[in-house]
């Protein structure tokens, strides 16, 4: 395949990334030769409770030295998976967000102060090529951050899923954390705050509990297993979706993965080209181009483009297109075009491929690595704020969070307690409320209580309670805590 781009595209600026992705972000001071990069690595939970991401992060920074002078993307990536004792890490890369806030890879082959011109330089560990077998991985540890992936992806939305294929996965996710079922720990609604879908129903925590209770003796890796199985079955596993629109001006969206260029209208896949179909990839200021090898029943090639919405679109579209045709079809990369007449970009796809990856996986003489699966948020957080419904003036919290940017590109993140006071008539609101305040700060000592709202709520008694003279309050202390 020939890989054409117009010799008149400029670099872009990059300016900074708000940190949105998977397992690590990156940050460096302003030393001119060499800076101290601190490396947060959050190993993300695969079934986080509410919370409006997808992880219950237990988080802890690393300080890395790198020469900033001459460093290339590459050595960052094997400082970060060598922190995470991961051997095969070809399926993974650094994401950044740019001044649009568009998601791109950070080039292993360049030097990172080329590919980021402005501080701070923030980065994101993620799944670059998602492997079409995950059975063939050789480390449980790779597929735990196979699984982590995914599982961040089904929250956002990126892999759809049916209502049984949520339940089905959640099950999964639900093993490898929990383990067995065990009656005495695990209470009717154990699952109530996990978060295994978008829009998430009592009936799908139901099943999900149904399917869990019969998984007795199955290990966490096994779990994680059969968790990729199925996932590696759905119609968007490992698709990276572009923004475009076709000839007619219609919007389009084009994905890519390991088996070629996918084209969805309305969610529904309208089209499909394989690699072996596709003869060339090219771009043109904010046109993508693919040329399509004759059917059967054809005789001359045909030109197929769609419009970006700017060049810098059309170029990260086509280096993706260059990445994952190299790396899951060729035996070994293309070398880079060299000579000064060449026209157009020389970026090639500069890492191992799959079967080159499978050959050193195929090597790997270690002990299996242990490592911990994360414990979510729900573990993280006192009894008293996320445990059950108490009684007698003892608190249950609902918990949301939320990290959002604020102006100047700083993180700020706010957790809302909703704590819910079960007790008689005479539960006192003052003390109820110097109560959740307290356990909030004990439990954030970092953070500062913005708002607390109290609302009595009292049920009007019924027939039965007349008769047993027993009135339910209930006091609903809401508490906003936030970075300061």
């Amino acid at each position: 395949m020939l890989y054409n781009c117009s010799p008149c595209l400029i670099m872009f600026k990059i300016l900074h990334l708000s940190g949105a992705s998977l397992f690590s972000w990156l940050s460096h001071s302003t030393d001119s030769f060499t800076r101290q990069v601190s490396v947060r690595v959050r190993a993300r939970d695969a079934t986080s409770r509410a919370s409006s991401s997808f992880c219950g992060p237990k988080q802890a920074q690393h300080p890395l030295t790198i020469n900033t002078k001459h460093c290339k993307g590459q050595a960052l990536l094997d400082m970060v998976c060598e922190h995470l004792n991961l051997l095969e890490k070809d399926y993974f890369g650094l994401t950044y967000s740019d001044a649009e806030s568009q998601k791109n890879w950070l080039d292993p082959s360049k030097e990172i102060k080329k590919q980021m011109r402005t501080a701070p330089w923030h980065f994101a560990f993620s799944v670059k090529f998602y492997p079409p077998d995950p059975s063939q991985l050789t480390e449980d540890i790779t597929r735990y951050y196979l699984c982590l992936q995914l599982r961040d992806d089904m929250l956002s939305g990126r892999l759809p899923c049916s209502f049984v294929t949520h339940a089905l996965l959640g099950s999964y996710a639900v093993q490898a954390e929990l383990g067995d079922y065990d009656t005495d720990d695990h209470g009717p609604d154990y699952v109530s705050d996990f978060r295994f879908a978008p829009n998430q129903t009592r009936e799908l925590e139901e099943r999900v509990m149904e399917l869990h209770r019969n998984y007795r003796g199955m290990t966490p890796a096994d779990a994680e297993i059969n968790f990729l199985e199925n996932a590696k079955k759905l119609s968007m596993y490992g698709v990276d979706l572009h923004h475009a629109k076709d000839s007619e001006g219609i919007d389009i969206m084009l994905g890519v993965c390991a088996n070629g260029l996918l084209i969805y209208r309305d969610r529904l896949r309208i089209n499909r080209f394989a690699w072996p179909k596709i003869l060339k990839i090219s771009y043109k200021r904010s046109n993508f181009y693919i040329k399509i090898r004759p059917g059967e029943y054809e005789q001359f090639e045909s030109t197929i483009g769609f419009k970006l919405p700017n060049h810098r679109a059309a170029k990260r579209l086509w280096k993706v297109c260059i990445e994952h045709h190299t790396f899951f079809r060729l035996v070994s990369p293309e070398p880079p075009p060299k000579g000064f007449l060449v026209m157009g970009s020389k970026f090639r796809y500069s890492g191992r491929t799959q079967a080159q990856t499978r050959q050193a996986s195929a090597l790997i003489d270690r002990p299996a690595p242990h490592f911990e699966r994360s414990t979510s948020k729900r573990y993280l957080l006192s009894r008293s704020l996320d445990g059950g419904r108490y009684h007698g003036g003892v608190p249950q919290g609902l918990l949301t969070q939320r990290t959002i940017t604020v102006k100047g590109g700083y993180s700020e993140t706010r957790i809302e307690k909703r704590i819910i006071i079960t007790g008689d008539d005479d539960v006192d609101q003052h003390q109820a409320l110097a109560m959740a305040i307290q356990e909030a700060k004990q439990q954030h000592p970092d953070m500062l209580v913005t708002k607390a709202v109290v609302v009595r709520e009292t049920e009007s008694p019924t027939e039965e309670q007349h008769r047993t003279s027993e009135v339910r309050t209930e006091l609903h202390v809401n508490i906003t805590v936030m970075t300061p």
